[in-house]
């Protein structure tokens, strides 16, 4: 088969940034290009984050626009005590030769997807401001989008950032509504699934091993990511929830989920940014969502991610 087209839109973050490096390297994804938001971090670190990380990967040439800097109608919410300061902690990582491509990140949507001779998938994995405000100002873009693939939401596990909503979706709920009803073939991995999906205990030193810098970066996000999550959740180990997101698409053979109904609450007094999953088909709505709830072998998602992340910097890759 041929590699699927995708832009990603992304919030770096050390799980957006095993996402980004995943995506570069699977020969299954032709990355289009980054478009970045505000989310983890602010705007300007976001997209200083994701040119650091196209480039450590040797993909340097990759467009990555700046987006969004704040949600739809909502102040931006950034969580440095989750990912640190720069939002990829955990490696001491080289200043960026080259900064965002001319452009704003909502136009590049726009352009590159009326432009392409085949339908583009969307990635998102952070809060989905850009793609909704794409949307609303070109709304035929829907036409030449194949699928969206999205990390957020919770309906078995609840939530991460309050009881009832995690994080993408409560940064910008209103942004993820519209996804969801824009028609457009939606494919949701949620809490649900990445929970199901945590990576072996101790793979940061499994991804130590290698010497290559990309993984030596890796070792070092993971080990972060790792510290502060078993802390926070009483775990011996977390999932990379974006890169997760990033293999549901390549490796579809290992996740399960159901085609259902979805929306997203914005206006509960206590359940702000929650995804209403009626899986059990109660309202009568039609389908909009495949929502991923469990990985049936979460070590071959972790096995194969590293296989291909040591590709990356390796003469071809």
């Amino acid at each position: 088969m041929p590699p699927i087209p995708v832009i990603i839109d992304t919030d770096p973050g050390q799980d957006d940034a095993f996402a980004i490096l995943l995506a570069l390297a699977a020969p299954e994804i032709d990355v289009l290009g980054l478009t970045t938001v505000a989310g983890n971090m602010g705007l300007p670190q976001t997209t200083d984050n994701a040119r650091r990380i196209v480039e450590l990967a040797g993909h340097g040439a990759l467009p990555v626009h700046a987006g969004c800097a704040r949600p739809l109608m909502r102040a931006p919410r950034p969580v440095p005590e989750i990912h640190g300061e720069t939002g990829i902690d955990g490696w001491d990582w080289a200043e960026a030769a080259e900064g965002p491509a001319p452009g704003h990140g909502v136009d590049f949507i726009i352009d590159t997807v009326l432009a392409h001779p085949e339908p583009v998938t969307m990635i998102l994995l952070g809060p989905q401001t850009n793609f909704a405000m794409a949307l609303r100002r070109a709304p035929e873009i829907a036409e030449n989008i194949a699928r969206v693939v999205f990390m957020g939401g919770g309906y078995f596990e609840g939530g991460n950032m309050t009881p009832a909503a995690e994080y993408n979706i409560l940064v910008d709920p209103e942004a993820a509504r519209i996804t969801l009803g824009s028609g457009i073939p939606v494919t949701a991995v949620p809490l649900d699934c990445t929970h199901n999906c945590a990576a072996p205990v101790g793979w940061s030193e499994v991804l130590a091993r290698h010497s290559q810098p990309v993984m030596q970066a890796c070792a070092g996000m993971m080990e972060f990511f790792e510290r502060y999550g078993n802390a926070k959740h009483g775990t011996a180990s977390r999932p990379l929830h974006d890169a997760v997101a990033v293999a549901a698409l390549i490796w579809p053979e290992l996740f399960e989920g159901r085609l259902c109904p979805v929306d997203v609450e914005c206006a509960g007094e206590l359940t702000t940014g929650m995804t209403v999953v009626d899986w059990l088909r109660q309202t009568g709505k039609p389908d909009n969502c495949l929502w991923l709830n469990g990985c049936s072998d979460p070590q071959a998602v972790y096995d194969r991610m590293e296989a291909a992340l040591a590709r990356l910097g390796q003469p071809g890759a």
